[in-house]
């Protein structure tokens, strides 16, 4: 059932609060949440709770839907998104009444009385209306990857075939079925979903796959974190041979489909996409290739950029923030906005990821050269936080 006018009216007229308690509605909807329904906790990457950033991502898209009710095809591409982070940990039906429950108890909450029995029904409402759509959605795409040559639904379990340190900090991973049989294709710039069991807890983690499809195998390529519960595992404790679960590969990062040149600019292990990109592109489409690097020990896939630019049309650009002689790095520093206006190409799409800070330390350069928001596509390591 459609909402109402007047359900409408009542969501938006909770704007203002939604915008001075927003982080605070977003923080308790979670504590909540994990408190009654601990079964989802696997489903949330907990550092990201710890810092901030997942509550602040929750209190902008709860603020968009309701800004946005009266003309939902606004976030058309936001719905997209979700769509894909949720298929690539699995989602299903039954997890959607755990949200909206817990989201209206922690608005009743920090709202007080200024969240009525009509604000509580209205939002209801709101909220089941997008549920459905993302209900809908989802299962649209599991039954598409299910009909997809290679393809499956749910979990499928990969062994370990080949573990390489790819530089100081990041290893590669290949992975193939242990069933034998063949895997689905991805397009290049998608992410994989990992279910993984870490000291007998349930873990959910997504990586980027870090090369070209070839319908027997994939490969992720993941930065060991101090801090990080999965990467940690990953990297000390799971060994050649060992096994995996999978979720089939999703996500929206992905290259226009037309013939203008690439413009690629990572920072870190926001190279792992960018790898798979370049392997399949290489050769057809002219591409910059700009990295940014802590030092010449941090940088990955080096000598494969290398390799693939030899006779192509492809010029990579690295930079390290502590290079050292000999390491040959085309610059010292950090990438600013006249290296980037240097090392672009004007008329092609520009796809940028690696840490927050980069992200929009180059969001900003690209904004101030002129590249059109429409020719910058971007991915995020955690939640999407506005740039």
């Amino acid at each position: 059932m459609a909402l109402t006018s007047e359900q409408i009216e009542t969501v938006q007229a909770t704007v203002p609060l939604l915008r001075e308690h927003g982080e605070a509605l977003a923080t308790r909807f979670y504590q909540r949440m994990f408190t009654d329904y601990p079964e989802v906790r696997t489903l949330f990457n907990q550092a990201h709770q710890a810092d901030g950033r997942q509550p602040r991502a929750l209190a902008d898209a709860v603020l968009a839907w309701a800004e946005n009710l009266h003309q939902p095809e606004v976030l058309q591409d936001a719905v997209a998104r979700i769509v894909h982070k949720h298929v690539s940990l699995n989602i299903q039906p039954e997890h959607y009444p755990i949200v909206g429950n817990s989201l209206l108890a922690a608005m009743q909450e920090v709202g007080g009385d200024a969240v009525t029995p009509a604000v509580v029904e209205a939002w209801g409402a709101a909220y089941w209306e997008l549920a459905n759509l993302l209900i809908a959605e989802e299962e649209r795409v599991y039954a598409a990857h299910a009909e997809r040559p290679g393809g499956w639904r749910g979990k499928r379990t990969f062994r370990v075939k080949a573990k390489r340190p790819e530089s100081a900090v990041i290893t590669s991973f290949v992975l193939e079925p242990t069933d034998g049989a063949a895997v689905m294709d991805f397009t290049p710039g998608q992410y994989i979903g990992l279910a993984l069991e870490v000291d007998g807890e349930p873990t959910q983690r997504n990586y980027s796959l870090s090369d070209a499809p070839n319908g027997r195998t994939y490969r992720i390529s993941v930065k060991r974190e101090e801090g990080g519960h999965a990467s940690r595992f990953l990297h000390d404790r799971v060994a050649e041979g060992d096994t995996l679960d999978l979720f089939p590969p999703a996500g929206d990062f992905v290259l226009q489909e037309n013939d203008r040149p690439i413009n690629l600019i990572t920072g870190g292990v926001g190279i792992t996409p960018a790898m798979a990109m370049t392997e399949t592109t290489a050769g057809e489409r002219p591409i910059r290739f700009v990295h940014a690097a802590l030092s010449r020990d941090h940088h990955a896939f080096r000598e494969r950029v290398e390799a693939l630019a030899a006779g192509t049309d492809l010029a990579p650009f690295f930079i390290y923030e502590n290079a050292r002689p000999g390491d040959g790095a085309h610059a010292t520093g950090r990438l600013d906005r006249d290296l980037l206006a240097e090392q672009i190409d004007p008329k092609g799409d520009t796809y940028f990821l690696g840490p927050l800070p980069f992200m929009q330390a180059v969001k900003s350069a690209l904004d101030d050269i002129g590249v059109p928001a429409s020719r910058q596509h971007c991915e995020f390591f955690g939640p999407a936080t506005a740039l």
